[in-house]
């Protein structure tokens, strides 16, 4: 792809913009991922030594920047990579090959972030067996006396800030699929030891370590600290604490103490940015002493907890600013063009540590600055792509802002035996990350600034009244469900009121034989809308375009999808008020209806879930993740007061 001088600068400064040949350039984290798949782990001795791949958290860290990239783009390419990274390392048991869970070392945890998500996405076993292992190590770890984990066997009594990002994350994610309720008090425990004996009270930084022992060189002998703030160190803190929150219960009673640690850590963080270049310093708290330097690694940690952390809502929207001027920051001193479409990341130390043998690392300044600093350090890259991701989804336009979308759990209400045995809900919920799933649904709505809710009983004005979009999908069928939630007139006639005031009724229903739709017809018939018992589209195997869609140019909806797959598809009958909106060799797929101050949409198959957006399994000229977020521009626009 060619590009002119100005192009090259402007992929700097990370801006999606149009290249000569009229494609939109892709955004900084993918193409800072795409130098990872291609040349980050081929060539070095860390992961392909004489005995083959070594077990190592450096991986793991880029696995999580990749696992963004492919919920920004839907591209299976980037899942395909962390899948084949993984498995790498098992057999189908779950056994991790060069794994020694007798070392304990907490850095062999992070990659169980990495096995988590593929058995959530896939459900193999293996994945899960394996995560369990690493569970398994948590439990038996060694502690301080207090009852923090050791970071490693080989630094008895030792907690390092480095660990807190290596094990908690994983813990948490693991506890809440387990239903391990007890850990969350273990989990909390350990930010607040680490933060009652690491914090500096003065400037609010934490120091690298903590030995409860007092024994080593490094530790001072009063404190048990070591001397210096190294950047990394804060900025692994900084990244577990807002990873851990994705799974930490909102309830529990040290949930607010992690969000007051974690907007302690970030107002410190904040204090000691460059003020000049907009990022942090490899020892934070000493910009002008000669050798100190601009380290991007820190830089990219510090911004990644800032957003996500405004994202999210823990943290205030006022730490937003430090957050834009830090990765503004990041763009102009560390990113380098790397070729077409691909960028390199400079000045990441490669690594800091305390203690440890042959050579002792006192934790000086001295020792701080004569690590080697490197370009494309995976630890330095893994970061940049999660602070890239989460300032893109910054950037999204969120016309949302304010709204809610509500997904029926009522007349769909299949279950599951979930993995620890018990009954759990699935098909088309907001949660679920498998084939089933809405969780890339949802996550194109929140990203849009629409919060996502789930409505378990039957639909009323009333309880519909905190909801501008309601999605009902696939309602169920007596082999679905023993005994299923039909529609009947009195549901309909509360659905209808609703969507009269101003409501979003959206319908997703499914073919004939795997959809009840005899008797829900009654609500869309209220609608001028009819679903058809059929089955359009049946496809065999893998011979994808017989699900194949055309959308044509100036579709109202669809505005830049040009071809998806819908499958085994109950056609529609529109009558007035409602309009087909998409019609293929003459059957109408798509029907909306404006109903009083509200709108309906109209599909005969459930085609937003995640099999056929999040592009694992259909070939690339399919759009389906683009006509999602297509679809959900749409529905924001016809909320009374978005248009």
């Amino acid at each position: 792809m060619k590009r002119s001088i100005l192009y090259k600068a402007a992929a700097l400064i990370g801006f999606s913009i149009l290249t000569q040949s009229g494609f939109a350039q892709k955004k900084l984290s993918e193409q800072l991922t795409l130098t990872a798949t291609e040349k980050l782990f081929q060539d070095t001795t860390l992961l392909k030594g004489a005995k083959g791949p070594k077990w190592t958290y450096d991986m793991g860290v880029v696995l999580e920047g990749a696992a963004a990239v492919w919920r920004n783009t839907g591209d299976g390419k980037y899942f395909k990579y962390i899948q084949s990274s993984m498995d790498a390392y098992l057999d189908k048991e779950g056994n991790i090959n060069t794994y020694k869970p007798d070392d304990f070392n907490i850095d062999n945890i992070k990659n169980g972030r990495s096995l988590l998500l593929l058995y959530k996405v896939t459900g193999q076993q293996k994945y899960l067996l394996a995560a369990t292992k690493l569970y398994d190590q948590l439990q038996k770890q060694p502690r301080t006396q207090e009852g923090g984990f050791w970071h490693k066997k080989i630094y008895p009594n030792q907690m390092w800030l480095d660990g807190l990002y290596m094990g908690e994350p994983f813990y948490a994610e693991y506890a809440k699929l387990m239903k391990k309720d007890a850990a969350f008090d273990d989990i909390a425990k350990q930010f607040i030891l680490m933060e009652k004996n690491a914090r500096d009270a003065k400037t609010g930084l934490l120091y690298h370590g903590y030995d409860e022992s007092r024994a080593e060189q490094w530790a001072d002998k009063k404190t048990g600290r070591s001397a210096n703030f190294w950047g990394r160190a804060m900025g692994w803190y900084i990244m577990a604490l807002v990873d851990v929150l994705d799974n930490f219960p909102a309830n529990h009673p040290q949930s607010k103490e992690l969000i007051a640690i974690l907007n302690r850590t970030a107002t410190a963080a904040i204090k000691y940015q460059d003020p000049k270049s907009g990022v942090w310093f490899d020892i934070l708290d000493m910009p002008t002493r000669k050798g100190n330097y601009l380290e991007s690694s820190a830089s990219s940690m510090f911004v990644y907890g800032l957003a996500k952390g405004v994202r999210k809502g823990w943290l205030a929207p006022s730490f937003m600013a430090a957050a834009n001027k830090g990765y503004a920051g990041l763009k102009k001193e560390f990113v380098e063009q790397a070729g077409a479409e691909r960028i390199n990341l400079t000045k990441t130390v490669s690594v800091s540590g305390l203690g440890g043998k042959p050579k002792y690392r006192d934790g000086s300044f001295d020792y701080y600055i004569s690590e080697k600093v490197i370009t494309n350090d995976p630890k330095g890259v893994g970061a940049f792509i999660c602070a890239s991701s989460e300032m893109e989804i910054a950037a999204f336009p969120k016309t949302g802002k304010g709204l809610t979308v509500t997904v029926d759990n009522f007349f769909n209400n299949e279950y599951m035996i979930g993995p620890t045995g018990d009954k759990i809900p699935f098909h088309y919920v907001w949660e679920e990350d498998d084939n089933n799933g809405f969780s890339l649904f949802g996550k194109v709505f929140n990203d849009a600034g629409v919060k996502t809710a789930t409505l378990k009983t039957a639909p009323t004005t009333a309880n519909l009244k905190g909801s501008n979009i309601y999605i009902i999908v696939d309602p169920d069928t007596e082999k679905e469900t023993a005994n299923p939630n039909f529609m009947n007139a009195t549901h309909a006639k509360q659905v209808s009121e609703w969507v009269k005031a101003g409501g979003v009724l959206v319908l997703l229903l499914n073919d004939v034989g795997n959809c009840e739709i005899s008797k829900f017809n009654v609500l869309p018939e209220t609608f001028g809308i009819h679903f058809n018992e059929d089955s359009r589209n049946k496809v065999q195997g893998s011979n994808f375009e017989q699900g194949a869609v055309k959308i044509p140019a100036g579709n109202s909806i669809f505005k830049t999808a040009k071809k998806v797959y819908i499958k085994e598809i109950s056609t529609i009958v529109a009558k007035s008020p409602a309009v087909s909106a998409l019609k293929d060799n003459g059957d109408v797929l798509i029907a909306t209806a404006k109903y009083g101050k509200g709108t309906v949409f109209a599909v005969g198959d459930p085609w937003f879930y995640n099999e056929y957006i999040d592009g694992r399994k259909l070939p690339a000229d399919f759009e389906n993740f683009k006509a999602t977020n297509d679809l959900v521009n749409w529905l924001i626009k016809q909320v009374p007061g978005k248009k």
